[in-house]
């Protein structure tokens, strides 16, 4: 499987998929969120050895797949193959009756664990925290804050050969 032809293809998956489940971004496509988190990506792409860019951003886009659109892991396997599918499983929140049980200690070591999974989480996160402060959503607004700085403990791996400071950086600006 060429990698290169990859994007183009999970793009419109993702899309299809996420409109096939009438999963809605507020009241807009789900695209909006994908492509906001997509821009991140972009903008960010260049602490990524270029020779796996492709498939980074294919995982950018296909990130809440797993979660939201009632597919498997093998699903996305058969079409992305494994690199690209982990990255995905990594970033899928774990089943729980609260924030803290979907997204707790095994799924966070999961994200550290699972190359790129972090940049890919980084990309969401801020897609999700501009967004809710383009909104005026003040409640995630505040849940993004008071998560911040245990977010950042959680997701970066200590021994990661990525320097996410600059995305690190720009996301906690959010907060000022």
């Amino acid at each position: 499987m060429k990698v290169e032809t990859l994007l183009p293809r999970a793009i419109a998956y993702a899309v299809k998929a996420h409109e096939d489940t009438n999963h809605r971004y507020d009241e807009a496509p789900y695209s909006l969120h994908l492509a906001l988190a997509a821009h991140y990506g972009e903008r960010y792409i260049h602490i990524i050895p270029t020779e796996d860019h492709e498939k980074v951003m294919c995982g950018i886009w296909l990130h809440d797949t797993l979660e939201d659109c009632r597919l498997t892991y093998n699903d996305l396997k058969k079409v992305f193959g494994v690199e690209i599918s982990e990255m995905v499983y990594a970033v899928t929140n774990l089943r729980g009756r609260t924030r803290e049980e979907r997204a707790g200690q095994e799924y966070y070591r999961g994200i550290r664990e699972t190359p790129y999974a972090t940049f890919v989480k980084i990309c969401d996160r801020m897609a999700n925290y501009t967004y809710s402060i383009s909104r005026g959503n003040s409640r995630m607004k505040e849940v993004y804050e008071r998560e911040m700085a245990d977010f950042i403990k959680k997701v970066i791996p200590a021994d990661s050969v990525i320097d996410y400071s600059e995305m690190i950086k720009d996301l906690s600006s959010f907060t000022e």
